[in-house]
């Protein structure tokens, strides 16, 4: 069974910085692509990013250039560096780990809430 747990969320003004962590449980998070999708009120869930088990990362549009994702096996924590935030980067950030290759399924985190101020 894995858990995903999320921290590193708050509030933050325009322009400012914050860095989400996921720690996972488990033992399959080293083999797995690993993801942040976030949610705003109103809307559907968003993917943002994600970074494969070879270390391949792919980002939204929207947070090019501003987001970074990676990881550490060693620690089985994913993390992303927000920086230049936007009042529109406003939402509930989710942990993903796609392990649909390995065992057919993937496991959401509780989500942490990231409020940008303008």
């Amino acid at each position: 069974q894995v858990q995903l747990v999320e921290s590193g969320g708050g509030l933050v003004q325009a322009g400012g910085s914050l860095r989400l962590s996921c720690a996972a449980s488990g033992s399959i998070f080293s083999i797995s692509t690993m993801g942040w999708y976030r949610q705003a009120p109103g809307k559907q869930r968003e993917w943002v990013a994600t970074i494969t088990a070879r270390f391949t990362t792919n980002y939204a549009d929207s947070v090019t250039g501003r987001f970074t994702i990676s990881r550490d096996n060693a620690k089985n924590t994913v993390y992303l560096q927000m920086n230049s935030l936007k009042p529109e980067d406003t939402a509930v950030y989710y942990c993903n780990l796609d392990s649909y290759l390995v065992i057919g399924r993937d496991y959401w985190g509780q989500g942490t809430q990231v409020t940008v101020s303008s």
